[in-house]
């Protein structure tokens, strides 16, 4: 390889090498260092967001489920031109 291409990597890899090793330190590299090693855990107030969010699905989920039936129910009820109690 010729020399003075050597002499214009030298700077570069340098300043690579440095720039990762300012990024290993910082909190984003501590970051994903722990998800990279699966130790990547979510704060408690975090969890118990979720946890509550999940919750609060399931119940919307029981309510749509219910609405859609009592649809069903009353498009039958027009479709069929009975009364029914």
């Amino acid at each position: 390889m010729d020399p003075g291409a050597m002499a214009m990597l030298i700077p570069i890899f340098g300043i690579l090498v440095g720039g990762l090793a300012i990024f290993t330190r910082s909190h984003l590299g501590h970051a994903l260092a722990e998800r990279i090693a699966g130790r990547a855990g979510g704060s408690p107030d975090l969890e118990a967001e979720v946890r509550e969010l999940r919750t609060e699905v399931e119940a919307l989920r029981g309510e749509l489920i219910e609405t859609q039936e009592r649809l069903d129910f009353t498009e039958r009820m027009i479709a069929g031109g009975t009364k029914e109690a």
